[in-house]
């Protein structure tokens, strides 16, 4: 039986990967496959010379993400029962808002391929230490699509993922403002875990305004306002 075994590349520098997925990738027992080779560890990857391809290829054919996804897990399942063995590399954690991830251990259920899923680092791991925040006092974390879906204001408070290009970061933000108001202020959090993180405080109404929003863009949403903050 074959078996993909899945690994994070964890939420920014190459030394939040886990040694166990590290090893691995390292092996060169296995091909390595990358979801996308868009992300920080990537070059440490190239520096180690470890041999990989991308399923970036399949981004520009794709007409939606939920497309994109199932391609890419069913793309997988089917070069494993010709090729064997492999490992896929997402970044962050395997678990932590990866559907291609959840797609493909669905998937699998119904083919002769063994999925694996090693735990891996997120950007909340670090997100915690770096906001000196204790989550077990409650936290909602939510993809940036999802937001609209929020019908009332949340208790706890709020972290938005993906804000991924400036249209999401406006519709997040049109979505928040109905919920918390215009000047609510919330962190901005870009590039975590890399050199030049970028942590600033903005009214929801700027949001969108900002000039580094990319895929390592996410926002926090407390749930009362800091001392200073409105």
């Amino acid at each position: 039986m074959a078996k993909i075994t899945v690994v994070g590349l964890g939420p920014g520098r190459a030394g939040l990967i886990t040694r166990e997925s590290w090893q691995l990738l390292n092996s060169k027992e296995r091909p390595v496959v990358l979801r996308t080779r868009i992300h920080p560890t990537v070059e440490a990857l190239e520096e180690a010379g470890v041999e990989f391809t991308t399923y970036d290829g399949f981004y520009e054919q794709a007409g939606s993400f939920e497309e994109l996804y199932l391609a890419i897990a069913k793309d997988l399942l089917k070069r494993a029962e010709a090729e064997g063995d492999l490992v896929y590399a997402v970044p962050g954690s395997p678990l932590v808002a990866e559907r291609t991830v959840v797609l493909l251990r669905d998937l699998a259920k119904e083919s002769t391929v063994e999925v694996e899923i090693l735990p891996g680092m997120s950007f909340v791991e670090v997100m915690y230490t770096t906001l000196g925040i204790d989550p077990i006092e409650g936290l909602i974390i939510i993809d940036a699509e999802d937001v609209a879906k929020l019908t009332e204001r949340p208790q706890q408070s709020l972290v938005v993922s993906q804000v991924y290009h400036q249209q999401i970061a406006s519709d997040t933000k049109l979505a928040l403002m109905e919920l918390y108001g215009d000047e609510y202020q919330g962190l901005y959090i870009h590039n975590l875990a890399l050199p030049d993180e970028s942590l600033r405080w903005i009214p929801l109404y700027e949001l969108d305004r900002q000039p580094d929003i990319d895929h390592l863009t996410t926002f926090y949403v407390p749930s009362k306002p800091f001392a200073g903050k409105s």
